[in-house]
This record gives C-alpha cells, sequence and structure tokens, in this order.
C-alpha cells in the first residue's frame, strides 16, 4: 500500500529541516539488500516523518522518467501514477494557450503548471487537502502561481473558464475503472456539471468512446511509441472528430485527423512494412495516415500498411521473404539466412509470439523481423529487416 501523507508531512517536508533531510537521504542507495540499512538511516536523520522522507526521495526518483523538472516536488504514489508525463500536459495545455482555464482534479499540479505556463488565467481546485499543499509547493518551485482552492470537481466554482479534468480511474482496490460511474468523479457527473462550458477530459486510451457521445473530438496520444492516453475534448473550438497526436521526447510531434484524405487502395505488398503507431490505430486513423505517406493496405480489416518508401522517422521493416504462414516454412528461412535473433510481430493471427519462437529455435548469427498478419483467410509471414527511416 503507498504511504498516506498528512498535511503536517507536507508541512515538514517543505520546511528548512524537511528539505535538509530529503537532501540528506536523496544519496541512499534504496536497493532490496540495503533497505534495512536505508530504513534506519532515515529514522535516524527524520524520526518523525521517516515514512514521508522516504516515501518521496523513491517518488521523486521515479518521477525522473516521466515529469520534466520534478527533482524538488512533492507527491503522492497515486498521484504521480496519474499525473501526464511532461510532454504530453504541455501538448494539451499548448490547445488551450491564451484561455482561462480550471483544472478542477489538480491533484498534486503535474498538468496545472503547464497549462498555468501558457493561460491567461489558471484556476486548480481539489478536494484532497494533502495533495493541495504539495500542488502549493510544485507550482512554487516551478515558478507559476494558478490560483489554488479546495473544492468538489461536481460543484463548479468558475463560470466561463475552459475545464480539465482527470478523473481517478482506479476503485479503492486498485483495479481500473471502465465505467463512466466508477471513475472519480463519475464522469457522466462531470458532463453534467458543466453543461454548456468547454471540457477536456483526459481518460485511458482504451476506453470505450463510445460512451461519451458529448465529446465533439476524441485525441489520442503517445509519446516515444507509447500510447499514454485519450483526451475527450468539447467545444474547444475543434473542426474534427478524431485526432491521434504523436510526440517525441525530442520535441518532435505530428498529427493526423479524420479530416484527412482516407482513399488508398488494398493490394500485395510493396518494398516495406509499415506498423502505424498506436494513437493511430487506436483512432481509428489508418488510412489517413496511410493516404498523407503514400502506403496502402495489404488487407482492409488489417492495420499494417505497405509502400515502396517508408514516412520519415520511424521504425520501418523492409521485406526480403515473404509466404504463407507455417512453422515449416519459417524454420527453413530462419535456416537460410542463418537467424538467430527474432522480433515477432502479429495482427490478426491468433499466435503468442514467444511460444512461436520457442518452437522455431532460431541458433544463428544475424536478427531479423517477423511479420505475421492476415490477408483474407490466409496468414501471410514476412522476413524482414528492421530500419530507422
Amino acid at each position: 500500500m503507498p504511504y498516506a501523507f498528512t498535511l503536517d508531512d507536507v508541512a515538514f517536508l517543505r520546511s528548512g529541516a524537511g528539505s535538509a533531510a530529503l537532501a540528506e537521504c536523496s544519496s541512499l542507495p534504496l536497493t532490496d539488500k540495503t533497505r534495512i540499512a536505508d530504513v534506519a538511516a532515515v529514522r535516524r536523520i527524520a524520526p518523525e516523518h521517516a515514512a514521508a522522507v522516504l516515501e518521496t526521495v523513491v517518488l521523486r526518483r521515479k518521477s525522473s522518467s516521466k515529469l520534466d523538472s520534478a527533482a524538488s516536488w512533492l507527491f503522492t504514489g497515486d498521484a504521480l501514477q496519474q499525473a501526464s508525463a511532461t510532454a504530453v500536459a504541455r501538448h494539451r495545455a499548448s490547445r488551450l494557450a491564451g484561455r482561462d482555464v480550471h483544472d478542477v482534479t489538480c491533484s498534486v499540479g503535474a498538468d496545472l503548471i503547464e497549462i498555468a505556463r501558457v493561460a491567461s488565467r489558471a484556476l486548480g481546485s481539489d478536494l484532497d487537502e494533502v495533495r493541495l499543499a504539495m500542488a502549493r509547493h510544485n507550482c512554487l518551485e516551478a515558478g507559476v502561481s494558478p490560483v489554488l482552492m479546495r473544492a468538489d470537481a461536481l460543484r463548479p466554482v468558475s463560470r466561463s473558464a475552459v475545464v480539465v479534468a482527470d478523473p481517478a480511474r482506479r476503485d479503492s482496490a486498485g483495479r481500473r475503472a471502465w465505467k463512466p460511474a466508477d471513475f472519480l468523479p463519475p464522469l457522466d457527473g462531470l458532463v453534467e456539471a458543466y453543461a454548456g462550458r468547454e471540457l477536456s477530459v483526459k481518460c485511458a486510451p482504451g476506453l470505450d468512446f463510445s460512451i461519451a457521445p458529448w465529446a465533439d473530438e476524441v485525441e489520442l496520444v503517445s509519446l516515444d511509441g507509447q500510447v499514454r492516453e485519450a483526451c475527450l475534448w468539447r467545444g474547444v473550438g475543434s473542426a474534427v472528430s478524431r485526432r491521434a497526436t504523436v510526440l517525441r521526447s525530442d520535441g518532435a510531434q505530428w498529427t493526423v485527423t479524420d479530416a484527412d484524405p482516407d482513399e488508398i487502395p488494398v493490394r500485395e505488398h510493396g518494398e516495406w512494412i509499415v506498423d502505424p503507431d498506436g494513437a493511430v490505430v487506436r483512432a481509428g486513423l489508418v488510412r489517413h495516415y496511410a493516404a498523407r505517406h503514400g502506403l496502402w493496405q495489404l488487407d482492409e480489416r488489417i492495420a499494417y500498411l505497405t509502400g515502396d518508401v517508408p514516412p520519415p522517422g520511424i521504425r520501418a521493416f523492409r521485406v526480403f521473404e515473404y509466404g504463407p504462414y507455417s512453422e515449416k516454412n519459417l524454420r527453413v528461412l530462419l535456416k537460410k539466412h542463418d537467424i538467430g535473433r527474432l522480433e515477432i510481430l502479429v495482427r490478426g493471427l491468433d499466435v503468442d509470439p514467444d511460444a512461436l519462437r520457442r518452437k522455431l529455435k532460431p541458433r544463428g548469427g544475424e536478427e531479423a523481423t517477423l511479420v505475421l498478419t492476415r490477408i483474407g483467410r490466409s496468414g501471410v509471414a514476412f522476413l524482414c529487416r528492421a530500419q530507422l527511416t
């Protein structure tokens, strides 16, 4: 169970003594082997708040892979887990630049900080007093000053600002919630509470978006190839109903929407196989992406694309052997090309890549990617070289 911080913990962590304790404990190894010694050291340094100090050091280390410039922030475990990666939060905030924005579930302020950097005015509210106290600290550390207040997300305290919300999607037992009524606060309750207001609600990317008929636009966002979240937009000036936004840690990004052309052929494979970014697939924009880059489909029901020139800046798969899928044929191909390291990608077939690799037992000095898919009713195998384009 994650540690339950108190207001006294937060006050101590923000004090001079707390800052000194955190600085002294930040160099502890915190490994399984050093656990007993580390806990003893923290208890010696901050006896009354040892658990809070230890948890904060651990959470700050975890935050480094997700949040920028958060080394001095305060978190709860659940708040850090739910916070958007900085690049994702920054992108969402950019769509609200110059507006008045109210984050009605601001938590410890990770998303609110990015909003406050670009909004005309920013307001953050939450029912949890501990998280609000952490948000005040984090905003100060980040150099922004949104208005913060304690308020129930279902009881509006602002009148005209764009409403931003990030409902919790896990129950008290830590299980993921999929029904709108099980969100905290409930998704339908949020929509009703802010009837007529512009709205931006962060959701899990696997959500069935048919449960949100009120949303004008569904945006799927990925970062470095991993789909991070979906955002449901209402009344924020969008002219599209579906959008995929692909972000990279180096600052590169691009977007495809359902307003883009989607007329593409279905025919035999070209020189390359392309597996579209997960945000494109989940947003249902595979054909739109293909049309933009001169690609086509192998089968209209399968998300794999193909073409003679792959899009720039992606990992694509150059075909050097192909044929009907069978384990016997694959063993012959792997032996022929001396393949020992084999990546297996599958769409449209009931194949477990790990189980198949164990059956094939590749033993060679070369590496390849095996792309397995279905064309019509037949399984097809493409043996490829993966390349960054």
